[in-house]
């Protein structure tokens, strides 16, 4: 039988919601995420730094900017011990900086997602996928990454029906 991973990164702390500051308990991926669970039967993973990033939004950013320009990968809390289980893979995670933040780098260069399907979704405030599907490409070698969903991070409260179109479309409902 089919069995699929949402695996996600999220933020919480505070956050930048169309043109203000504000503080979540919650990131927007998180929600977003949530939502899924509610759509399709799957096993989910949160991608989460060892040394996460700042909780002050700027802070953070510049700590994200400096990872993409080392090309670092930040150790994670814990890792899956296999993927093999999994046929399909919900990829979700905020946009950084025209993609997603190196610690997703660090999860997809772990496994072998040879045969597997990777959906990503990327949560942002007007900045959309960027690169992040050509980038899932180069460190997911061997999966085949479908079009991704772009979901802006201050509506994800009400994306459910968004979400429930992407999956029907990719063969999850």
């Amino acid at each position: 039988m089919a069995k699929t991973l949402i695996a996600f990164f999220s933020r919480a702390d505070e956050n930048y919601f169309g043109g203000a500051m504000r503080y979540v308990k919650v990131g927007n991926t998180e929600i977003v995420v949530n939502h899924m669970k509610e759509l399709i039967d799957a096993d989910t993973f949160k991608i989460e730094m060892l040394n996460p990033y700042s909780p002050v939004y700027m802070t953070c950013i510049d700590e994200a900017k400096k990872d993409l320009r080392e090309n670092a990968r930040p150790e994670l809390t814990n890792y899956i011990d296999s993927i093999d289980e999994y046929n399909t893979i919900v990829l979700a995670y905020p946009n950084y900086w025209g993609t997603f933040p190196m610690a997703v780098a660090t999860f997809l260069e772990r496994y072998d997602f040879s045969g597997k399907t990777i959906l990503p979704l990327c949560t942002n405030e007007g900045s959309g996928m960027g690169s992040s599907e050509r980038d899932v490409k180069k460190y997911a070698s061997g999966a085949e990454v479908k079009s991704g969903l772009a979901i802006t991070g201050s509506q994800a409260t009400n994306v459910k029906a968004s979400v429930e179109q992407w999956f029907a479309a990719n063969g999850l409902m």
